[in-house]
């Protein structure tokens, strides 16, 4: 089975929700990319998940808003927008952090999970990563997967070990 099938299916996705958000963005030149675990699954061996995480270039933002707003439901938390349509389970959450704010510029268009998308560059996506799992405010299991995600990526490029805080890497090596 192609893996946007599967996903598609997982997903319970009849609306074809993140091709036709990609698409709305790209029509109205709006600059994204993905991050989070769909952007580690474009450099590492892809795991299935239900969230789509995006940047948007912040100053877009506000127009990026109304724009989803006209044909999905758009809901608005202190660092996300979290986009839902009614015939899918997929959840995308656009970042709003503004320590995002250039990775649209630097991204490239790659596969996630057999969709061509711009993705974030590698050493973005770790540290999008690295601060999710030091941000304490988000759920254990959250932070959990978090670990697991930068663990992916060192385990396929090994030279991005420097760029991950001692601490991190204490908690992965304790699982070995």
């Amino acid at each position: 089975m192609q893996a946007l099938a599967y996903w598609k299916s997982v997903a319970m996705d009849q609306a074809n929700f993140p091709e036709s958000l990609t698409t709305l963005l790209h029509e109205h030149g709006i600059r994204y990319c993905v991050i989070g675990g769909q952007g580690v699954n474009a450099y590492a061996e892809p795991l299935v998940s239900l969230d789509l995480e995006l940047v948007v270039a912040l100053d877009e933002l506000p127009d990026v808003e109304k724009l989803l707003s006209t044909q999905y439901q758009v809901e608005s938390f202190p660092h996300s927008l979290n986009v839902t349509s009614a015939d899918s389970r997929v959840r995308v959450q656009l970042q709003t952090d503004p320590r995002y704010a250039d990775f649209p510029s630097r991204a490239t268009v790659r596969e996630v999970l057999g969709l061509r998308m711009p993705v974030a560059r590698i050493e973005d996506v770790l540290d999008g990563k690295v601060w999710a799992a030091l941000d304490s405010e988000r759920r254990t299991s959250k932070r959990r997967k978090d670990l697991l995600d930068i663990e992916r990526l060192l385990e396929g490029h090994p030279e991005l070990r420097a760029r991950v805080p001692a601490e991190i890497l204490k908690r992965l090596d304790s699982f070995q």
